[in-house]
């Protein structure tokens, strides 16, 4: 009897440290809010529509420069039908003018590292 007790405890710490993460995550479940973002100063739309560029920006982004540096293409056709100069600095940070005020602020919000500017460099500003 004793031996069934020992093993009924030992199971029940164990499932209540097994599901403490749930516990913690529940608790603490408050999302902090979105952050602000500066909006584009020059354009008023993006090259793509804006809930896409915030899903898919990076992918943009590694397919300009692959486009760019290894294919030597400059231009960039829009899905609007516009043609975009296919660069970080002279299109994007010419309507996002701060990386800290843009960039920045939404890839501290989602726990995320930019690499732009380990080759690009930061605009005044930032």
């Amino acid at each position: 009897m004793r031996d069934r007790i020992l093993a009924l405890t030992g199971i029940g710490v164990f499932l209540a440290a097994a599901a403490l993460p749930l516990w913690s995550a529940l608790a603490g479940s408050a999302d902090p809010a979105r952050p602000a973002l500066e909006r584009a100063v020059e354009q008023p739309a993006c090259v793509e529509d804006t809930l896409w560029m915030a899903a898919h920006h990076p992918e943009l982004l590694n397919a300009w420069r692959t486009a760019v540096v290894r294919e030597g293409e400059r231009e960039y056709l829009a899905t609007s039908g516009e043609r975009y100069v296919m660069s970080l600095t002279g299109t994007c940070m010419r309507c996002h003018a701060t990386s800290d005020g843009f960039c920045e602020r939404c890839h501290r919000y989602a726990g995320v590292a930019s690499t732009c500017w380990d080759c690009h460099v930061a605009p005044e500003g930032s």
